[in-house]
């Protein structure tokens, strides 16, 4: 199904998010997983990746491409499963805003603190937050090897306040004990092909992978056309036109 089901629009408007189980195959999985691992690990070894540090030095590993271009990243970005699932929740005419791929090596990947991703899209010249974010499990994600964490239900308090810290950009910290003093914490376990479909005010965060497992995760941004950002600030984000592609497409690409 391309479109989200009634049950997840209204998880998603509830909530602020919800868990497509099973989005991409075993055999997509694994062969978008081992073309991923091959190469963006011999580009980390050439300190040809970001890092991203945490709180006590981990390092969580990041790659981020500006557009979607034809390979297996770019076709899976533009994969009309995912295209039709943001245009469903999203309600509008939408274009990729942004897609990374987060890496947490076993044993090491870092921790990223409470955030909102419209906590820093806004900054970037985004004036609503009609934007929302696909991650897709490339492992199996755990609380273990720091599986992603949400506190439902927290899209409905609108941006809240962000300082920079240790290279991240976090919820100032007392808006976030407020937060934390009101709603609960759910750690989202997923399989590797599930997808977590999210608010972009939906407030999250996940923990260092101290697991002898990797926990990879593939993540596609996506904004409502009319709010494509007012002024030019990163190199991502900016309005291209979306120019989805038949499921599965990214398993022909080179």
């Amino acid at each position: 199904m391309l479109e989200p089901t009634p049950q997840e629009f209204e998880q998603f408007e509830r909530g602020g998010f919800f868990v497509r189980p099973g989005l991409l195959s075993a055999a997509e999985v694994d062969q978008f997983r081992a073309h991923a691992r091959r190469e963006l690990e011999a580009e980390a070894a050439n300190q040809a990746v970001m890092e991203k540090g945490d709180q006590e030095g981990n390092k969580t590993l990041l790659k981020m491409w500006n557009t979607a271009e034809d390979d297996q990243y770019g076709l899976l970005a533009r994969d009309e499963r995912l295209v039709g699932l943001a245009r469903g929740v999203i309600g509008k005419d939408i274009y990729l805003y942004s897609h990374k791929m987060t890496m947490k090596q076993p044993g090491e990947g870092g921790a990223w603190e409470w955030h909102q991703d419209f906590g820093y899209w806004h900054q970037y010249g985004c004036l609503a937050p009609e934007m929302l974010s696909i991650w897709i499990a490339l492992d199996k994600s755990t609380a273990a090897n720091g599986c992603l964490q949400v506190m439902p239900d927290t899209h409905r308090l609108g941006r809240l306040n962000h300082i920079r810290q240790d290279g991240q950009t976090n919820v100032d910290p007392e808006y976030l004990q407020a937060a934390l003093d009101r709603y609960a914490l759910r750690y989202v376990e997923m399989e590797a092909g599930d997808a977590l479909v999210f608010h972009c005010n939906l407030l999250h965060r996940s923990d260092a992978n101290r697991s002898d497992t990797y926990r990879w995760g593939y993540i596609c941004s996506y904004n409502a056309v009319e709010n494509a950002p007012f002024k030019r600030v990163r190199d991502y984000g900016n309005y291209e036109e979306l120019k989805p592609v038949a499921a599965g497409s990214f398993m022909n690409a080179a």
